[in-house]
């Protein structure tokens, strides 16, 4: 009787026990990120998106201050050369103008005075090279080459790498897609500026239908007016078309690898058995299961278009963010440069949370977890 008792409470014991895996409700910080994944989600990768942009941000400022080289004397220099300061500067003069460009004091103190420009009063200081205008409005001068040129060039090769890619996958086995897959692997490795020399050589040089550099024609004046549209879009091509032809062909081979994976899938293989048209299921189920890494991708190219493809406008002498960073590196225009490479951080950071954003949106296999 007794072992009958001990047998039926062990028997209670084991039935009243929590699941192994029986959730089980906690309480504060950690029990309401449970009760709330997405927005625990969100407030994850916004506090690391802070984190990484001021890491970032402060590693940029290090290290172009290290690099060796006096700015204010350059400046000077550069000023009595121009005739604009034809006293031998004295050591008040270069206080002041180390002052105004936040170089005096030791490093820590730059820092300081940086960070309370940028995020308090949101200006980046004057700039060297184009003194007394300040840096922002310099670069807002040349961001709008960089953003017509760059961002058309990347839409374009995108929307093109992503129809052929699909087409090669679609039809593997096909002559004309095997050749078209072996030119891209050839081309998608050739360095943008390579095939620059190789346009220009061509079409400048030997044919002399298209100039050689520029954004547009010199006798005219900037304005909304077609012969000054149609003078950007003939000196433009020549730049477009080299970052077009090698980001084709690099979306072209990343399409067709993700075309080929989804080949044979039982949801293809129903749509085929229903009698579907091939061009209807390669449209309709076939690429939108593709989209995924190609949108990634071109979310993440979108911030690196800041950047501005500086070979690319040095070669074709492009007056956009690439061309003005190469100039403030070469006379030390420390706000300058500051002002480009933050915001290039800035904006691929941003583009990369934003992605970690939408990814769970555009595929629900993705969840808004840890």
């Amino acid at each position: 009787m007794t072992e009958l008792s001990e047998l039926t409470t062990a028997t209670a014991v084991i039935r009243d026990a929590p699941e192994p895996f029986e959730y089980v409700e906690r309480g504060g910080v950690r029990g309401w990120m449970v009760a709330h994944p997405m927005t625990a989600y969100v407030a994850r990768r916004f506090l690391l998106y802070v984190f990484t942009l001021w890491a970032t941000i402060t590693a940029t400022f290090a290290f172009f201050r290290l690099i060796p080289g006096d700015p204010i004397g350059a400046f000077i220099q550069n000023l009595q050369t121009q005739h604009i300061y034809n006293v031998k500067a004295s050591s008040a003069v270069v206080a002041h103008y180390r002052h105004i460009f936040g170089l005096d004091g030791s490093l820590l103190e730059q820092y300081g005075h940086f960070l309370r420009q940028l995020v308090i009063k949101r200006d980046l200081g004057p700039s060297l090279i184009n003194y007394p205008d300040s840096a922002q409005v310099v670069i807002g001068r040349a961001l709008p080459w960089t953003i017509g040129l760059l961002v058309l060039s990347t839409i374009i090769a995108w929307i093109l790498g992503v129809l052929l890619g699909a087409l090669a996958g679609w039809r593997r086995d096909n002559v004309f897609s095997e050749a078209v897959t072996y030119l891209s692997v050839a081309v998608s490795h050739i360095p943008f500026y390579f095939v620059g020399l190789i346009l220009l050589f061509i079409f400048a040089f030997r044919l002399g239908s298209l100039p050689s550099g520029y954004a547009y024609d010199a006798d005219l004046t900037a304005g909304w007016n077609l012969e000054f549209i149609g003078s950007v879009i003939h000196h433009g091509i020549l730049p477009a078309l080299s970052i077009v032809l090698v980001g084709l062909m690099g979306n072209m081979l990343g399409m067709r690898q993700q075309m080929i994976t989804v080949l044979g899938e039982d949801y293809l293989n129903f749509a085929q058995a229903k009698g579907l048209h091939p061009w209807r299921v390669l449209r309709h189920y076939a690429m939108p299961n593709c989209y995924l890494p190609q949108i990634t991708g071109l979310l993440i190219s979108f911030g690196f278009i800041f950047n501005g493809n500086v070979l690319i406008e040095q070669l074709f002498n492009y007056p956009g963010v690439g061309h003005l960073l190469v100039a403030a590196i070469g006379q030390l225009d420390y706000n300058t440069v500051l002002g480009i490479t933050n915001m290039s951080i800035f904006v691929v950071l941003t583009a990369v949370f934003a992605v970690d954003l939408l990814l769970p949106v555009l595929d629900p296999r993705i969840k808004y977890t840890r």
